[in-house]
């Protein structure tokens, strides 16, 4: 009999935790502060420490190496470090306007530059 209600226990204290991922993604959280550096832009990215998250918007202008290319907005120009697993199949021109989301990326004497995460095409 013990062996049963262990099992129903189990059952019962983890079917919460299974429903937070039926249907799609769980919820993100994360901390919103001090501390907590992120940036908007190719000027404030590089003002940043290294491992810092940032979402910038602009445009893909050249590809610089196998996987480097040279990111431009409003503010500036910064190195891009895009796998292709990120481009999802989709031709990106430097028409278009795109949404990174990446680390910065800080080796010592080397110029910042941003390890991509996710690209988003927007237009």
């Amino acid at each position: 009999m013990p062996y049963f209600a262990i099992i129903f226990l189990s059952l019962f204290l983890t079917s919460p935790a299974m429903a937070a991922f039926e249907g799609g993604a769980a919820p993100q959280g994360g901390f919103s502060g001090p501390g907590g550096a992120t940036a908007t832009t190719v000027q404030q990215a590089k003002a940043l420490p290294d491992d810092s998250y940032v979402t910038l918007t602009g445009s893909i202008v050249s590809k610089v190496g196998k996987d480097d290319y040279i990111f431009r907005d409003s503010t500036g120009e910064i190195k891009v470090d895009i796998d292709d697993k990120y481009f999802y199949n989709v031709k990106v021109t430097p028409q278009n306007t795109v949404r990174i989301i990446g680390e910065v990326d800080k080796d010592f004497g080397s110029a910042v530059e941003i390890d991509v995460k996710s690209l988003e095409v927007l237009k």
